[in-house]
């Protein structure tokens, strides 16, 4: 009797351990990304002459990955491209993120791009793209704190990433536009619609730091709390006033952001779809 405890002790004990290993690995992934590569060779682009935007549509993670959004993000944009006479490279390749080649592109978007996706140089080229001309548009993950990367957290989030509801983790709620936004921002959107989504936290408005809001949330209609494992009721929210689009100038360049996207519903949504064309044409005013 005593040996068969020992050893059901044992097994206990082991799968505890196997769990928190599990646990602690994905924590890791989610938070800082796993595994990280950079991809530095050139890749081969002939740019067309004749099309109103170039669009750089960059998907890769290292972090979580939304694969069902991504894909329907993908989609999206190749229709949009063909209707509005865009030129779209898509890629989860770093390697296009060189001076020459990422000076051709009107806008890039981050398409639910989590972790460490470029490395040192190939952040810096980013930065000096947006703040000389270029824009940069960010889609749900491209929001999470598993980047690491200050600038980008300033200049495209405007506040700190908190977490995102666990319990109730999809939540339907009502979006409402902002009056005094860029008129060619609000072309055509409406001036209410509701969708469920998996909507961000984060540790601040980003209002504070002088970023426009194109949509906002009633985060008291909402349950922010965000129980993981030992951590119990973090579910300090952002209050009635909750952003979930934004956008800024940044020296010559802009910088756009929406926490809606964690799965492929919201691009069923006309409204989520017409904001994300807005903004890609917004890019060249």
């Amino acid at each position: 009797m005593k040996k068969f405890i020992k050893i059901f002790a044992w097994a206990v004990f082991s799968t505890f351990i196997i769990l928190v290993f599990i646990g602690s690995f994905l924590i890791y992934k989610v938070k800082y990304g796993f595994p990280v590569r950079f991809e530095t060779v050139m890749p081969d682009i002939e740019f067309p002459t004749d099309r109103k935007v170039n669009v750089l549509l960059f998907s890769k993670t290292t972090g979580f990955r939304h694969d069902a959004s991504i894909d329907a993000g993908k989609e999206a944009f190749a229709v949009m491209a063909v209707k509005d006479d865009w030129f779209l490279y898509e890629t989860e390749s770093g390697g296009v993120f060189n001076e020459e080649q990422l000076s051709k592109f009107d806008v890039v978007i981050f398409n639910n791009s989590t972790g460490r996706v470029l490395n040192d140089k190939q952040q810096q080229v980013l930065e000096n793209y947006v703040e000389n001309g270029g824009m940069l548009l960010g889609i749900h993950g491209a929001g999470d704190d598993s980047h690491r990367w200050e600038w980008y957290e300033q200049n495209l989030i405007g506040a700190k990433f908190s977490h995102h509801p666990i319990k109730n983790q999809i939540q339907e709620t009502d979006l409402y536009l902002e009056a005094d936004i860029s008129p060619s921002l609000k072309k055509d959107l409406p001036d209410t619609w509701t969708h469920a989504d998996e909507w961000y936290v984060f540790f601040s408005n980003p209002r504070i730091q002088g970023f426009r809001i194109i949509y906002r949330i009633d985060g008291e209609k909402i349950d922010p709390n965000g129980n993981f494992f030992l951590i119990r009721n973090k579910n300090f929210g952002m209050g009635k006033d909750h952003p979930v689009a934004w956008y800024k100038n940044i020296g010559k360049g802009k910088t756009f952001y929406t926490s809606i996207g964690h799965d492929a519903s919201a691009w069923e949504h006309d409204a989520f779809i017409q904001m994300l064309e807005n903004a890609v044409k917004w890019s060249v005013e």
